[in-house]
């Protein structure tokens, strides 16, 4: 019996909306813009990782030790860089073998034949762990460095792409604050719908009352009005990203051409999908809740 209660106020939810098409399709189309922004700022952050790839290994600091400093030294230093837990990875080059390179490589090696001694230094390659990338956790890791007496210089290599990482970083922070205003504008939006909807219906409303029906069972309703809103609105607002996906990618797929890339813009994975349904939907019971809620107190049955 609960059951066909609800499967009755679903059907007659729906019934409403398509009797006033024009004004139900305003309301989700105000939603659908609200929930497509964070959605596409969410699809933003996705593509600009993939078109980069993957950064995990590309953050390394070399760090130079003096060059009075003994390969054994070298080693013990290389053994205690190893024992830190945000290092993945550590490798030595002796000064010997950074010589022995630089001479094959560079073409100078009748003219390094005339040095006495090995001007270069002994280097340490450190990785840190993936999650250890941030900007300050790798300054943290130069300054820890920095502090040894043996070591002349730490440089950082690859520093635009903590740059790039700062970057998605503040573009997840603005992400998440679209999504708290746009999601309370939505809340809003729905609830105003829904105080108009109580508003029209007030009479009805009241002669329910009169004969025993419930806030419960008035409000319930307006509650399936309120999700359908929301659920409209997250499909049309996947709708919107999809086409926008469609209309942008064959240029940004040409223009990654002209740079040797083979990227392909991509569109919102399901998980994303599952999300902004879901989101649509809570929004839309939540926004209802709290309009029905507020103003169904306020209507009782004229004597």
């Amino acid at each position: 019996m609960g059951g066909a209660r609800h499967i009755q106020a679903l059907l007659g939810s729906l019934g409403r909306l398509a009797r006033n098409p024009f004004s139900t399709a305003l309301t989700v189309l105000v939603i659908a813009l609200a929930l497509a922004l964070p959605t596409a700022l969410r699809l933003l952050v996705l593509n600009a990782q993939a078109a980069t790839g993957d950064f995990s290994s590309a953050i390394e600091l070399s760090v130079y030790l003096k060059t009075d400093v003994p390969l054994t030294k070298a080693q013990q230093l290389e053994r205690n860089a190893r024992e830190r837990a945000d290092v993945a990875r550590v490798e030595l080059i002796s000064a010997d073998k950074a010589m022995d390179e630089f001479r094959k490589y560079s073409g100078f090696g009748t003219a390094l034949d005339a040095l006495k001694d090995n001007p270069l230094p002994h280097v340490l390659h450190v990785q840190p762990r993936a999650g250890a990338q941030s900007a300050t956790a790798v300054e943290s890791l130069r300054h820890y460095f920095t502090a040894w007496p043996e070591v002349d210089l730490v440089q950082v290599d690859t520093e635009w792409v903590m740059r790039f990482n700062a970057i998605l970083d503040v573009l997840r922070n603005l992400l998440a604050i679209a999504a708290v205003l746009l999601g309370a504008g939505v809340l809003a939006v729905i609830g105003n719908t829904i105080r108009l909807e109580i508003l029209n219906r007030r009479a009805e409303i009241e002669v329910t009352k009169l004969v025993g029906g419930s806030n419960a069972f008035v409000r319930r309703p307006f509650l399936y009005t309120g999700m359908l809103y929301g659920l409209a609105g997250a499909v049309l607002a996947w709708a919107i990203v999809e086409a926008a996906v469609v209309v942008l990618g064959r240029p940004i797929s040409t223009l990654a051409e002209l740079y040797g890339s083979h990227f392909a813009l991509q569109g919102p994975p399901a998980d994303d999908v599952s999300v902004l349904l879901a989101t649509g939907i809570v929004l839309g019971w939540m926004g209802a809740w709290i309009s029905a809620a507020r103003h169904l107190r306020r209507i009782e049955p004229r004597a």
